[in-house]
């Protein structure tokens, strides 16, 4: 997923953003982890404080605030934090489609995006594999072509499923 908690448009800096401008640290907390958290309260502290020092200060203040928070966020995910990112950047259909089934209470959208997405790469896949299969008999190169679409689309599936399962487990868990 193209990830938006590291830009500045975020959910991650706009909770952090409410923190610096008087709802508290305790309203980012939530996006870090918890070994993170003492991090993010000391940067919160420091950020808070330089903020009374001026425009100029408040800026680096809450940049320095953001680049915490998120670097921490990151972390929890096991992901590299790469600096933050400008607001607006394309995040494809998927994230919005999933916040809005997060703010309407319906999956319903994300449900029938994601179903069609898989059943496009399923069919272009697949087809791929059966357009190969006609010309497999015409030697080793023709053959080797075929057998690496299926064993592509096989591959592609396994994964598909294992990461839908795992999300089945973390959610029961």
């Amino acid at each position: 997923m193209p990830p938006h908690c590291d830009s500045l448009d975020g959910p991650v800096v706009t909770a952090a953003r409410l923190a610096l401008e008087g709802r508290g640290v305790d309203h980012v907390l939530p996006y870090v982890p918890e070994e993170g958290e003492a991090e993010v309260r000391e940067a919160f502290g420091c950020a808070a404080e330089a903020r009374t020092l001026g425009p100029a200060a408040r800026d680096v203040a809450d940049r320095f605030f953001f680049e915490t928070v998120v670097r921490v966020h990151r972390a929890g995910e096991g992901a590299p934090f790469t600096g933050l990112k400008p607001a607006g950047l394309d995040t494809g259909p998927v994230i919005p489609a999933a916040e809005r089934a997060l703010e309407t209470g319906s999956p319903d959208e994300l449900t029938g995006l994601l179903c069609e997405i898989v059943r496009e790469q399923v069919h272009e896949r697949h087809g791929h594999a059966m357009a190969l299969q006609k010309h497999a008999a015409d030697g080793v190169p023709a053959a080797r072509a075929h057998v690496q679409a299926g064993l592509g689309l096989q591959v592609w599936a396994h994964h598909l499923y294992r990461q839908a399962m795992a999300g089945a487990h973390e959610a029961a868990g």
